[in-house]
């Protein structure tokens, strides 16, 4: 955990150059001790199941680069949205999501803005499996280096 964080916080020096900006913008990113970050919870991870009813692409926080987020439609007909995390990395997976995608997501049921979501671990559809967070939620994208489209 302590390799990933000083990892992190080193790559983020070519996002951030000055010491000051570093930090500001550790704590507005992705990162395992980002605020976002460390949101994962362990203790209230679950799993649930639905049919994806729109794919959307926002930032979660003021600061951070957009996200791919899911909003799914349980099995009991609520809704729930699902965080699965920077559009950098989610686009350059071997999965896709579409609304009509029947998806199973584990990961951890937090409140974000005043509402519940799922910040997810691992998504499930067609046989293929995305992993996106380890157990303790440190996202896989940690240390992974962003490519030039």
């Amino acid at each position: 955990m302590l390799t990933n964080t000083i990892l992190a916080f080193s790559l983020s020096m070519f996002v951030c150059p000055s010491p000051s900006a570093t930090a500001q913008c550790y704590r507005a990113g992705w990162g395992p001790v980002s605020t976002y970050g460390r949101m994962y919870d362990p203790r209230t991870v679950e799993t649930v199941a639905g049919e994806i009813a729109k794919v959307e692409r926002v930032a979660p926080l003021r600061g951070m680069h957009r996200g791919v987020h899911l909003v799914l439609k349980l099995e009991r007909g609520e809704s729930l949205a699902v965080h699965l995390g920077p559009e950098w990395y989610v686009d350059r997976q071997d999965i896709t999501f579409e609304p009509g995608d029947k998806v199973e997501v584990r990961g951890s049921r937090v409140t974000f803005e005043g509402k519940p979501v799922i910040i997810a671990a691992e998504v499930k559809k067609d046989g293929q499996t995305l992993h996106l967070r380890d157990a303790n939620g440190v996202p896989a994208w940690t240390g992974w280096r962003r490519r030039g489209r």
